[in-house]
């Protein structure tokens, strides 16, 4: 099992809804590195769920359903997506300044690669993260 944080902005998909909707095709993911972690998932892998804007926190976290393939929302064929399901929310959010002055977390993706939308995360980090964010 591999360990995964997305971002999403909340104004177009946010963790809320994907704790409404259950279960959800992650699609429109345009940038080549993001594509190529997508394409990294696999049927249960656990992924943070990170809300941009005025939350910046790690909100939730969720599991991969379906592997990667052809984006539906991308008419050139180029892009894939993931299906996620929700899990459950963290303990309690966590936020982007919390992770960048935490040691072991101040090198995750998240700070160093701040418009990248889907990024490996360490056992070590995701580990780190659930004591943090008091989740269970």
């Amino acid at each position: 099992m591999a360990y995964w944080l997305i971002k999403t902005d909340p104004s177009d998909y946010g963790w809320e809804d994907l704790l409404k909707d259950g279960e959800t095709e992650w699609t429109g993911i345009r940038n080549f590195q993001a594509r190529n972690n997508l394409s990294g998932m696999k049927a249960g892998d656990k992924v943070l769920v990170y809300n941009t804007q005025e939350d910046k926190s790690i909100l939730g976290i969720a599991e991969v359903t379906r592997e990667a393939a052809q984006d539906p929302t991308d008419e050139d064929k180029k892009w894939i997506s993931v299906k996620l399901k929700a899990v459950k929310p963290v303990g309690r959010p966590l936020s982007l300044d919390e992770i960048r002055n935490t040691h072991g977390l101040a090198v995750m993706p998240l700070v160093d690669q701040p418009r990248l939308s889907v990024m490996p995360v360490t056992e070590a980090q995701w580990d780190a993260i659930l004591k943090y964010s008091k989740t269970t």
